[in-house]
């Protein structure tokens, strides 16, 4: 069995597969990942793959490995299963990578536009399913109530919520409309201008946002919650073939 561990800066999410399918996800505090192992020591693992915003976790998680286990930490030398165009591999983050290449695991093997909606919109464009042609960012719904709040004297520190019209009816509302319905524009906007360009362009859409932002979409969308987890999986079967 593979083991995938996507740490980000607050939360460790986790799949343990059996060849290409999910069997089992977690999604744990970062800090509790040292403990994670013991939760697994009844599956017959071979196999390891690391992804991780930090720094300082990735000798002391190889460590837990021992041998006959195979263990990767993903970073800019480690082989892909596509071909990376990105200028600076070693300043993109592993996490769109990973989801790029678990798209090409999921709809028609055609070009394909990656959005992953977390705290961070990503836009990701995979031409042929085979060449990462590279990608976007931008603040997601959250960081832009934030963002808002923070540079403003006066407006609140909302969380993000449903409004109940289009048009704000206070300032709560209308912030809420301004971030919500900013970043559907925006994504709307990102899929109408590469559709003209490569057809045809499947869409699939990740991340913490992706349900609620599908549901106000026009155009058919592939939504896949652990898209890095299975793009993680099939690197990792990639480098110990």
């Amino acid at each position: 069995m593979n083991l995938c561990l996507d740490i980000g800066n607050t939360r460790a999410k986790i799949g343990l597969f059996d060849e290409s399918q999910l069997l089992q996800f977690w999604s744990i505090p970062r800090a509790e990942i040292m403990e994670f192992p013991k939760t697994v020591t009844n599956h017959s693992i071979k196999n390891v793959i690391l992804s991780t915003v930090a720094q300082d976790v990735g000798h002391e998680i190889s460590q837990i490995w021992e041998d006959p286990v195979n263990f990767i930490e993903l970073n800019e030398k480690t082989a892909l299963p596509i071909q990376n165009t990105y200028r600076t591999p070693k300043t993109l983050g592993k996490d769109r990578i990973a989801a790029v290449v678990g798209a090409t695991l999921i709809g028609p093997a055609s070009h394909k536009l990656i959005i992953d909606a977390g705290t961070c919109i990503t836009f990701e464009l995979l031409e042929n399913n085979q060449i990462y042609l590279g990608g976007n960012i931008s603040p997601g719904v959250k960081m832009r109530l934030q963002a808002m709040h923070h540079f403003t004297a006066r407006l609140p520190d909302l969380p993000s919520a449903e409004t109940e019209s289009t048009i704000g009816y206070d300032t709560p509302s209308a912030m809420r409309n301004g971030a919500q319905w900013g970043a559907i524009r925006e994504i709307e906007g990102t899929i109408e201008h590469f559709d003209q360009q490569f057809d045809p362009l499947t869409v699939i859409l990740t991340g913490g946002d992706a349900n609620f932002l599908a549901e106000k979409m026009k155009r058919k969308i592939f939504v896949h919650q652990h898209l890095v987890l299975l793009g993680l999986n099939k690197i990792l079967d990639y480098n110990v073939e």
